[in-house]
């Protein structure tokens, strides 16, 4: 059926909302993002992030352009030559467990408690900003991006614990 302003399609049943997991997936600018978090080695992120038990999430997700930045900044040929315990201990500075941290809901100066036991400031000064715990700072570049059981942001830096 068309409309003014686009295509409106008939479904039979209500549509769901992605989990964080589905999205990460579905969206080409986390693969880097999800090989790291479907890692062999790495605790089951796949069912901790598809579940609801601590959620709501909020996720702060590297893009695919972070990772390889990360990479060579840390001198690593790929995600595999990245410790276990350092990869584990930075994908779980990414996560914020029990809340949907919204954009509506950053502050300046706002410190942010991880799934990690680290927390980051958020800055608002000039578009938010988040500085991890070596000072290094990513810009928050994609807001809201609603899931059913949490919130995902993308970033343009990898954080660092």
């Amino acid at each position: 059926m068309d409309a003014n302003n686009g295509v409106i399609h008939k479904v039979d049943a209500v549509i769901g909302l992605p989990t964080i997991v589905t999205h990460a997936t579905a969206n080409p600018q986390f693969t880097s993002l999800v090989s790291a978090l479907t890692r062999s080695d790495m605790p089951n992120f796949v069912g901790i992030l598809s579940g609801t038990a601590n959620s709501p999430f909020t996720v702060f997700a590297p893009t695919n352009t972070a990772f390889s930045s990360l990479l060579t900044e840390i001198g690593a040929a790929n995600l595999a030559a990245i410790p276990k315990t350092t990869l584990e201990n930075t994908l779980k500075y990414h996560v914020v467990t029990g809340a949907n941290v919204g954009s509506n809901n950053l502050t300046n100066n706002m410190m942010v408690p991880t799934f990690q036991g680290g927390s980051f400031k958020i800055t608002t000064t000039g578009g938010a900003k988040i500085t991890d715990n070596n000072n290094r700072v990513s810009n928050i570049i994609v807001t809201d991006v609603q899931c059913s059981n949490g919130i995902i942001h993308a970033i343009d830096k990898v954080l660092l614990p």
